[in-house]
């Protein structure tokens, strides 16, 4: 071998080593972090949580719950007094329906199931141990397409029917367990009653469950990372769609998960703008009817529905709960007091990325956001005709008259934004009201954002004599927010009342 033959061989064997060296260090490095993944989920998840099971594989790693100001510990306690603000808005999901032992399941390898039960919101939150989910035994359209692609498509299309064993867990007894009921119309009444709801779809979807023996239980696909499943109806209006938010958010921390769950929409609604903060808030979005067959999940939460939330029940019930600061009630806890709707607030905002830490403090700040929430004519789903109901029929000449008075407002400088939400992101949305000192706006689905709003700032609500429901005066009460409203009759508004209203709202922030 000559010399340059020699050198050549050295050079190829140097870089054979490196490459060596170099993917040895890659896997260690990959097998660090996967082990110390499955070392952080087990340090915060107990064994009655996920009782006997092995994780095999996981479609994606959850978002961590990221740091907000206003969070206050979720622990179940048998002492949150019922109509209690914490009952309303906390965790008041004290009594717990054991149906399928988690103790059981350790020893048998079976799946485990339990209802946490509100007597407040006479709901219930349930989840389960080792869950099947036959997607051919839901009826319903596949849900997640473009709405244009369904125009016209009927709601009852949409809403889910639930065959028995349209989701199955599995029993004791081994291979030749006869398969049954997981429970009756009793415990149905008595742990997730109708209530006012005309078609209760979570009841159903418990309804539907079926206790198989090992055999039976047959998956076609895991899903190892504890998951949501939830079931809509209002799921294009912003109100509604924050009533299902808040009641997912509620779900994920009466359970304790120590990660942002993975959520599967158990309906057959097309995609909407709002899933943009679904997929924010959450760590994955997909749909039922989406799986290609049955699907196991190690962990699964059924969320209730929206309309047994403190934000919609506050509607037709006193709820006399004022929003307090987390810090005030961790030194001096009050059953009249809750700072739980400002912690979601916080918690949408961190889920886009914007800062939590943000306060109006400075009364005298010499420049302010006054910004006007403004409705729009768009598509909202399928049997919409793309106009919107008209809450105050001269919005145009009250915005032209509002930029007239900011552009002359000599105390301070006053930057009047033009709230067109229908042509913004969510995020932007948000952002907008973040960073308001000041919303304005008449009663409409887009003032729910208010939830997001930051401490001190000042809601004026135009509200039509034909519109005249508290949903908005609530929040900001629940938030402990300035609230003022200015009544029509009608839905024609006078720009000088309005100018007037605004002009004392600024000075009492110092402009």
């Amino acid at each position: 071998m000559n010399k340059k033959h020699s050198t050549l061989l050295k050079i190829l064997l140097a870089l054979f080593a490196l490459n060596s060296i170099s993917l040895y260090l890659y896997f260690s490095a990959s097998n660090h972090s996967n082990h110390q993944h499955l070392v952080e989920n087990h340090r915060d998840t107990t064994e009655e949580s996920f009782p006997g099971i092995i994780p095999r594989r996981g479609p994606h790693l959850s978002k961590p719950w990221p740091i907000i100001p206003s969070y206050l510990p979720w622990s179940l306690t048998p002492n949150v007094v019922l109509k209690s603000c914490e009952a309303y808005f906390g965790n008041g999901f004290t009594r717990v329906a054991d149906i399928l032992s988690a103790k059981a399941a350790v020893r048998s390898g079976s799946s485990w199931f339990r209802c946490h039960y509100s007597g407040t919101l006479r709901s219930s939150i349930c989840e389960g141990g080792k869950v099947r989910m036959d997607p051919e035994k839901i009826k319903m359209s596949r849900g997640g397409e473009k709405l244009e692609d369904v125009i016209g498509r009927k709601e009852e299309e949409e809403l889910p029917e639930f065959e028995d064993g349209a989701f199955e867990v599995q029993g004791e007894g081994g291979a030749m367990l006869k398969k049954k009921k997981l429970v009756g119309e009793e415990f149905l009444d008595e742990f997730l009653p109708v209530g006012n709801v005309f078609r209760h779809t979570m009841r159903e979807l418990i309804r539907s469950v079926v206790v198989v023996g090992e055999n039976d239980f047959t998956c076609q696909e895991w899903v190892e990372e504890p998951t949501l499943l939830v079931t809509r109806y209002e799921y294009a209006n912003l109100f509604h769609t924050e009533t299902d938010w808040y009641s997912a958010y509620v779900s994920s921390r009466v359970t304790g998960l120590p990660n942002r769950p993975h959520l599967v929409f158990v309906d057959g609604h097309c995609e909407t703008q709002l899933e943009e903060t679904w997929k924010a808030l959450f760590s994955s979005l997909r749909y039922a009817k989406n799986f290609s067959g049955p699907v196991c999940f190690r962990h699964a939460i059924f969320s209730p529905l929206g309309y047994e939330t403190p934000l919609f029940k506050g509607l037709t019930e006193k709820i006399n709960c004022h929003g307090a600061s987390a810090h005030d009630l961790w030194q001096s806890p009050d059953d009249q007091k809750t700072a739980r709707l400002s912690e979601f607030g916080e918690m949408i905002g961190a889920a886009f990325g914007l800062p939590v830490n943000r306060h109006h403090a400075d009364k005298a700040a010499s420049v302010h956001n006054v910004l006007f929430v403004r409705r729009e004519d768009y598509l909202a789903h399928p049997r919409h005709k793309g106009k919107v109901e008209s809450r105050l029929s001269n919005e145009q000449e009250i915005f032209d008259s509002l930029q007239g008075w900011a552009s002359n407002h000599l105390e301070c400088k006053v930057n009047l934004i033009n709230g067109l939400f229908a042509h913004m992101s969510m995020k932007e949305q948000v952002r907008a009201i973040q960073d308001a000192s000041v919303i304005i706006g008449a009663h409409g689905a887009g003032l729910t954002h208010i939830v997001s709003a930051i401490p001190n700032t000042v809601i004026l609500e135009i509200i039509s004599s034909f519109f005249r429901r508290p949903h908005f005066q609530l929040i900001a009460q629940w938030k402990g927010l300035e609230y003022h409203a200015i009544n029509l009759d009608g839905s024609h508004a006078n720009p000088g009342v309005v100018i007037d209203r605004l002009n004392k709202i600024m000075r009492s922030l110092g402009c």
